[in-house]
């Protein structure tokens, strides 16, 4: 039997000595042998592990064989049944999913799918088992065989406005690569639900039997956001239910920030120090700073063939030049050495305190600016 020693999601080592050992213990939850095999049945020893860096507590133990497969024993129960009926509802009505396609990732023979169907939404669903496909387009659903693995990159009905994951993403031996493979057939700004069994709970009520080959995952509030925030979802909501047993929440769909804009706010602020530049003869302006945001600016709004030079008060920098832009870097006494007409102030938080020196050496006279974060303001 394959036994792993690193995190399933952060792929950190364990802590050196497992939390529990458990030996003869059922091969798992769903192999019921008959007579005829009694003797072949075999229990197996399960190690209970910790993380040492995100702290997710897992089996080392390989998955059992039928992990791809949802098997619900529980929805047979009707006040289960209506809870979520009631649940995703609310869903669909707090996070304006009315007409928008939803998919649920392991959705065995449709019992929750069946519920969702009844919503104004496009239900799918996507379910590894060929006979329970087979009862859910039976019963009318619209449901895939596969699995979210690597061999299961983009869905045919993709890309997806939510998704539901329940009681599943604890079963899974690879889980990063199942919520990229969700991540990757969703749209942009989706939302998702995701259920799974409650660590905390099972600690706090001493549970041991809780354990079981078939959860490989036992997640806790903080190791379940650690998952999926590694995995390009962020937690928006955070439920316990069912007495606590089960962590609910909801997860949007992470993109990246747009800061196109920058663009645009780079033009103004060139535009401006240009401006500026343009009331002095050409090298007849000094900037006073060498920070990295100065010599970034000096670089991106191209005026290092308009700067005398660079002033900044770190020693180490003196006598050296300005990046990319090779610009001298002076002590402040080069501007009685060298004098200049104007001077322009990059240093930051630092540019009052520059500008009270300046005009405590100079006084009034010596034009000054000073960039900001709104834009150059002349003092």
């Amino acid at each position: 039997m394959t036994v792993i020693n690193t995190c399933r999601v952060c792929g950190r080592e364990f802590f050196t000595a497992p939390l529990l050992r458990y030996a003869n213990m059922p091969k798992a939850a769903q192999n019921f042998p008959d007579a005829s095999v009694l003797a072949l049945d075999k229990g197996v020893d399960l190690e209970v592990c910790q993380c040492f860096g995100c702290g997710l507590v897992q089996l080392s133990n390989e998955p059992v064989p039928y992990y791809r497969e949802v098997i619900r024993a529980s929805a047979v129960s009707e006040v289960i049944k209506a809870d979520k009926m009631r649940q995703f509802a609310d869903f669909v009505h707090r996070y304006s999913l009315r007409g928008k396609k939803i998919i649920e990732f392991g959705c065995g023979r449709g019992e929750f799918l069946s519920l969702l169907s009844l919503l104004d939404v496009k239900a799918y669903g996507l379910e590894y088992s060929e006979k329970a496909v087979a009862e859910c387009l039976k019963n009318g659903l619209d449901v895939s065989q596969g699995y979210p693995d690597g061999e299961t990159c983009v869905l045919e009905k993709a890309p997806f406005d939510a998704f539901l994951l329940l009681m599943f993403l604890e079963h899974m031996p690879q889980p990063n690569v199942a919520l990229r493979v969700i991540y990757d057939n969703l749209a942009d700004n989706a939302v998702g639900l995701i259920e799974v069994p409650n660590l905390a709970m099972v600690l706090r009520k001493n549970l041991f039997s809780e354990f079981i080959g078939d959860h490989l995952l036992y997640f806790t509030k903080e190791t379940l956001q650690t998952t999926l925030r590694l995995n390009g979802f962020d937690v928006m909501d955070y439920q316990e239910l069912r007495d606590a047993y089960v962590i609910s929440v909801v997860v949007k769909k992470r993109t990246r920030i747009d800061i196109s804009h920058f663009h645009d706010y780079r033009i103004k602020i060139k535009d401006e120090i240009d401006a500026y530049l343009n009331r002095f003869a050409v090298k007849r302006v000094a900037v006073w700073g060498a920070g990295h945001q100065a010599l970034a600016a000096i670089s991106l709004t191209g005026i290092a063939d308009r700067i005398r030079y660079v002033v900044d008060s770190a020693p180490f920098k003196q006598g050296r030049y300005t990046p990319a832009t090779h610009l001298p870097i002076v002590a402040p006494e080069a501007l009685l050495s060298d004098p200049v007409d104007a001077i322009i102030i990059m240093a930051a938080s630092y540019s009052d305190e520059v500008a009270a020196i300046i005009r405590q050496r100079f006084g009034s006279h010596m034009p000054v600016a000073i960039l900001r974060d709104f834009g150059l303001e002349t003092v």
